[in-house]
């Protein structure tokens, strides 16, 4: 397919406004990035910059190393898939699917060809004769990809497909976007708010907050080690629990808790003696009979694993992801442990790693 250099890229609008910051990435031929962060983080912005929908303040957009930034959308050979699907409704599925290259004047049979293939890679063939009111929500989008992929483009470009669909659908189109790549062997790059959608569907991430990009990695390397509080506390649902703490005699004491820590740990947080420090632990890392007390507010049990909400030391929230299904009641109190630990840098925000 394709691979994609996108150099210092910068957003600028006429009132000054910045929506994007030295936006620096290398995709390479058939990787699925996934941008995401919460609303107005620059992430569409990126994607529309790529598309050629918006221009390039600053910067260069290479692909396969020819510098396309001042070509016009028609001439980037890419092909967007949009949230709002726009299907023309008086048209059916095939002449929807059709459509572009009939624009283009193709030989009727070529298109009929390339049609009747992307019916068959989505499972729209015994569709085509309908109209888009005629088809759920899910078959939609799938008309909306089909679209694109009978242009044959060199990188597929996807903002917030599934966004309007239904959880159950939502999950079962997600699905069908990770077999399309896998059988198209595409470049393509998409954009979400959802974690979950970047989570399973990324081979890299990209993570942004305020137009700035935070983390660049894998999905696992996003949520094992996030560079930063922002990252931590975005990935991962539920979201991580953070601490105010302070490193002294070997421990992290906190407002009416202590926790203590492996000499690895310890070795860690060498050069933050005394100081204080913020410490982060995921909802699934907190475990049953330690030694911390907390208080129960809520319980809910979500069938092979209950969410426990309490309060610790000085009135401090708790989540706790248990195994199994759990019968506390407002008030009980249990003890709880930390398990793997996160640690940042109270002034810069950064993970503190071994080798600081």
């Amino acid at each position: 397919m394709a691979q994609l250099n996108l150099q210092h890229l910068d957003k600028i609008y006429d009132n000054k406004v910045q929506a994007v910051f030295d936006f620096n990435m290398d995709v390479a031929d058939g990787e699925l990035i996934v941008l995401v962060g919460p609303s107005g983080c620059g992430k569409s912005t990126t994607l529309r910059m790529v598309a050629g929908l918006e221009d390039i303040s600053n910067g260069h957009l290479l692909l396969d190393g020819k510098d396309i930034t001042q070509a016009p959308a028609k001439d980037r050979d890419m092909a967007m898939v949009f949230q709002n699907y726009a299907l023309y409704g008086h048209m059916t599925i095939y002449e929807n699917m059709a459509f572009s290259l009939t624009l283009r004047k193709e030989n009727p049979n070529v298109i009929h060809k390339k049609v009747l293939a992307a019916a068959e890679i989505l499972g729209l063939t015994s569709q085509l004769n309908k109209k888009p009111s005629q088809l759920s929500g899910g078959q939609r989008q799938r008309v909306a990809m089909g679209r694109s992929i009978v242009r044959n483009p060199k990188v597929f470009l996807f903002d917030e497909p599934l966004s309007n669909l239904d959880a159950k659908l939502r999950g079962a189109t997600r699905r069908e976007i990770l077999l399309l790549h896998k059988r198209l062997k595409a470049t393509m790059l998409y954009v979400t708010h959802d974690q979950t959608e970047a989570l399973t569907l990324a081979d890299r991430i990209v993570c942004m907050s305020m137009g700035h990009v935070q983390q660049i990695g894998t999905p696992l390397e996003l949520y094992d080690t996030p560079a930063n509080l922002f990252v931590a506390g975005f990935i991962g649902l539920p979201p991580m629990n953070f601490y105010d703490v302070r490193f002294e005699d070997g421990m992290l004491k906190g407002k009416g808790f202590t926790v203590p820590l492996t000499d690895e740990e310890k070795f860690t947080l060498s050069g933050y003696n005394g100081k204080e420090i913020t410490l982060g632990v995921r909802p699934e890392d907190v475990t049953a009979g330690g030694g911390i007390q907390t208080k129960v507010f809520s319980n809910e049990n979500l069938g092979m694993n209950t969410l426990v909400h309490g309060y610790m030391g000085d009135n401090l929230r708790v989540t706790a992801k248990l195994r199994g299904w759990t019968d506390y009641r407002n008030g009980d109190v249990v003890s709880l442990q930390f398990g793997r630990k996160h640690f940042f840098d109270k002034e810069t925000t950064n993970a503190i790693r071994k080798e600081q």
